[in-house]
């Protein structure tokens, strides 16, 4: 028996319209990647994360439960669940479950992405418990009622604190501000780029050059909608990485899966195998620039491979 995609999507959109964000957590966590950065509060340019990256343990682990539920008899109870979170945050309980290892390795993902953007003297600010939800998985879910109110929602809090430039840390942020919030939102103008554009145009320059061999896994994002494919390669070629090109990249990209995950674990683990496959052909280093990327070609692999994110590598050889 598939899992209720009616109900489950309707979970998330409650959770948007009531809390705000499709899986709702504090401030803390979602602020806790900055502390000892020293960010400046808010700016005409800030560094918006849209909780991507915090959201992505919670979502691994709601993954994992959802998965053991696919073809089960239980599945028929998701209404009265989604009945139930209307009145408890029933996915608060189950973002208990992340792991706090990977909590860490996240939090860490974007402290590289704030520290490489100190390191080539880009001046940006930061909203840090102000920060809204993007909306990504409801707008790429369909869901246009919810995202459209929330897209507004964000919009306001963004004027508000005089912003006129966002940083963007993933391809899914960066696609919904970027392309969707112009749709939704009337007079949007606020200017939007990814951290990968922002820094290849930038004056940064390594502190040490890697003779390793990369294999670059595309995000479908950021190639085939964003024009983001030249920027992450410049940054690498630039501290001698040599890429070994899987057969479909850049534009001709192969989907990780994971957006499918919550929805049909199945297709996507299949999706996410075969993709591990065709890289894995490429090489054995595998890097990518998407969070929902990272964590389902991660499981994909079971260890038979690296796959790390970007960031770190930026990192090590940017010297931050």
């Amino acid at each position: 028996m598939p899992l209720p995609t009616k109900d489950i999507l309707g979970i998330l959109a409650d959770n948007l319209n009531q809390r705000k964000s499709v899986l709702p957590m504090s401030a803390a966590k979602t602020t806790r990647w900055a502390k000892g950065l020293d960010l400046p509060k808010g700016g005409k340019t800030i560094l918006y994360t849209g909780h991507m990256y915090q959201l992505i343990p919670v979502i691994d682990a709601m993954a994992g439960q959802m998965s053991k539920l696919e073809d089960s008899p239980i599945t028929k109870m998701m209404g009265l669940g989604r009945l139930g979170n209307k009145f408890i945050n029933m996915t608060f309980f189950m973002g208990l479950l992340a792991s706090k290892a990977d909590q860490q390795d996240y939090d860490r993902m974007l402290r590289n992405i704030a520290l490489l953007l100190k390191k080539a003297n880009v001046e940006f600010g930061y909203l840090y418990g102000e920060e809204l939800y993007s909306g990504a998985l409801v707008y790429d879910e369909g869901i246009d009622g919810s995202f459209a109110k929330h897209a507004q929602r964000v919009c306001d809090l963004l004027k508000k604190h005089g912003v006129t430039k966002v940083i963007t840390v993933d391809p899914h942020t960066t696609h919904t501000l970027r392309t969707a919030y112009p749709q939704f939102v009337k007079g949007f103008d606020i200017e939007v780029k990814s951290y990968l554009e922002v820094l290849a145009e930038s004056d940064i320059e390594p502190t040490q050059q890697l003779s390793d061999a990369l294999t670059l896994h595309d995000s479908c994002l950021y190639a085939r909608q964003e024009g983001v494919v030249d920027q992450p390669r410049k940054l690498l070629g630039k501290a001698g990485v040599t890429m070994n090109e899987p057969e479909l990249c850049g534009k001709n990209t192969h989907c990780c899966g994971g957006p499918l995950e919550s929805l049909f674990p199945s297709e996507s683990h299949r999706i996410a195998g075969n993709r591990i496959e065709q890289l894995k052909e490429a090489g054995d280093n595998i890097t990518t620039m998407c969070p929902i990327c990272l964590v389902g070609l991660r499981k994909a692999a079971k260890g038979s491979v690296k796959v790390n994110d970007i960031s770190d590598t930026l990192a090590k050889v940017y010297g931050v």
